[in-house]
């Protein structure tokens, strides 16, 4: 699939309006998706919800929890025909941007040891692992652990 033109591409505020895009993407990409409720919840308690589109086809989003001093990056997620297609860069480096103009030092995640390209993603952007939360995810056969990931946002560039 060919790249889209940078011209055509948008980050806009997530809104109700979106989540039937939304939630084909989650569900279409994620094996323990959220559901309608995660995301109206989000948008409800002031999270920083935010769409990418192509051409105004949604590509993908993410869901970011900002704090006092840190961020919190709850989910994003790439439309799985737009994936390997920079879409998932632009994502993160649009959350961080979000975080640091909200005031965050600090860019946390988690991340399924299992999620090869999300953790080869995140390593590429200098994300370093500070912990391990056992047993965090539901799988297939019981559950999965999460990796702590930490991004200090000073580094960023615009």
């Amino acid at each position: 699939m060919n790249a889209v033109p940078e011209a055509r591409i948008e980050m806009l505020p997530m809104g109700q309006g979106d989540l039937d895009e939304v939630l084909a993407i989650e569900y279409g990409v994620c094996s323990f998706p959220w559901g309608r409720g995660n995301f109206t919840d989000s948008l409800a308690c002031g999270h920083s919800c935010w769409v990418c589109r192509a051409e105004g086809e949604l590509v993908g989003y993410f869901v970011l929890m900002l704090a006092v001093d840190d961020a919190h990056l709850l989910s994003i997620s790439v439309a799985e025909k737009r994936q390997r297609m920079g879409f998932g860069a632009r994502l993160l480096r649009y959350a961080m941007r979000v975080a640091l103009q909200g005031g965050a030092r600090t860019l946390l995640l988690e991340v399924r040891p299992s999620n090869v390209k999300a953790l080869a993603m995140y390593r590429h952007f200098g994300f370093q692992q500070i912990g391990v939360r056992r047993g965090y995810y539901p799988a297939e056969r019981g559950r999965e652990d999460a990796l702590v990931l930490t991004h200090p946002l000073f580094e960023v560039s615009a």
